[in-house]
């Protein structure tokens, strides 16, 4: 049954491994805020294969239960929010650090047309012992600070676990993670998709469970900044490879004309090669990041890009393969001449000089043009799918 001709107004959605010590009261608090506040709910559990008898509890007490085969937070959450029959969904763990007695605050932020709504837990309240010291005031803060220098995202509490969201800003979000970076992928791409975020202030208590969380902190967070660095093409290759091109180009130039010092270091000819190699790495860079992106997008993990579509009108096979044509030749001509010149010496020893200067030149006309050749063959066969879906959307 769709979500949007079920009478029922909201599902809580609960991931469950193992969750008996705490599944009871956390149904219990949610159910309870629904009869509170005459709300007509659900409770889904979506059990990721436990055996300690929650499963058990959560039919007792009238969840309904979602059993997950694929394991993974985001796996569990996926599924159970597939099959929640409510408008609106609340997300939030089973272990009673968050309080489920106030889902009337996301409820109302729902209500008022917000597509995504996210609890601050440093606005509510972090309870000692809650969080450890090194997630609340190292991992979280820079992992949040990271999402929203990326991604311009507004809210101050990337990781929080306790977030709604409308059923179908749930499905335009198109979630693909199955691990911790679930959390990341929905904020990222509710703020890509330029959705209505807010926040709203939430409590995180100690967590009730006698035995040690699922969550580990470095692997979790680590698979948090690996989704972000990849999802964003521009931070992990294509602002890296302007600099390198950048400072090789200058300072290869530079060197073009005359040895200089700085200090006691004379800066020469292995110099000008390392410049080279910049520009070379640098240009490759800036490649990788539109194929990064254009992959992200055919994957469904970032949204169609006007800006591809119009590039890929400039950049075709054939500008390709003019532009690397003309940059092999360039290489070519600058090989013979210093063959030339080298023949001249009869073939013997070289001092570094004006010929060292011209065969390095050579080396990057060459390098770049034969990546230009065979990244426009990669780029017009990845664009196929991108002017393929553009067609569809339109």
């Amino acid at each position: 049954m769709p979500a949007t001709d079920s009478p029922i107004e909201l599902s809580v959605v609960l991931p469950c491994l193992d969750e008996a010590e705490t599944l009871e009261v956390c149904i219990r608090k949610a159910q309870d805020c629904f009869a509170a506040n005459d709300v007509l709910g659900e409770v889904v559990v979506a059990d990721n294969g436990s055996t300690d008898g929650s499963i058990e509890i959560a039919e007792r007490l009238g969840a309904r239960v979602v059993h997950v085969a694929a394991r993974g937070y985001g796996s569990a959450l996926y599924h159970g929010t597939k099959a929640a029959e409510g408008k609106y969904v609340i997300m939030a763990d089973a272990d009673d650090s968050y309080d489920l007695t106030g889902l009337m605050g996301f409820l109302a932020k729902l209500r008022e047309g917000n597509d995504l709504v996210i609890g601050n837990r440093f606005a509510g309240g972090i309870a000692p012992g809650a969080m450890p010291r090194m997630n609340r005031y190292v991992g979280n803060p820079i992992l949040t600070g990271i999402g929203r220098l990326f991604f311009h995202c507004p809210v101050k509490d990337f990781h929080c676990g306790m977030r709604g969201f409308p059923k179908t800003a749930f499905e335009e979000m198109d979630l693909q993670t199955t691990g911790m970076e679930y959390a990341s992928e929905m904020v990222i791409k509710a703020t890509l998709a330029e959705m209505k975020i807010c926040e709203v202030p939430t409590t995180l208590s100690p967590d009730g469970r006698s035995r040690s969380p699922h969550l580990r902190p470095w692997r979790d967070g680590w698979r948090h900044l690996r989704f972000m660095l990849l999802y964003s093409p521009r931070w992990l290759f294509l602002y890296p490879g302007l600099m390198l091109m950048a400072f090789g180009l200058i300072l290869g130039t530079r060197l073009m004309f005359s040895w200089f010092h700085l200090g006691e270091l004379t800066l020469g000819i292995h110099t000008l090669i390392y410049c080279a190699g910049m520009v070379s790495v640098g240009f490759q860079l800036v490649t990788f990041s539109v194929l990064a992106r254009i992959f992200a997008t055919q994957e469904g993990l970032a949204p169609p890009s006007r800006r591809l579509e119009k590039m890929f009108r400039y950049v075709t096979l054939e500008s390709s393969l003019l532009a690397g044509g003309l940059l092999v030749l360039a290489g070519l001509v600058g090989t013979l001449l210093s063959m030339l010149v080298w023949r001249g010496q009869g073939f013997g020893a070289l001092e570094p000089g004006q010929i060292t200067k011209c065969v390095i030149l050579s080396v990057v006309a060459l390098m770049l043009g034969v990546q230009v050749i065979f990244n426009g063959f990669f780029l017009s066969l990845l664009g196929l799918g991108v002017r393929r879906r553009g067609r569809d959307d339109d």
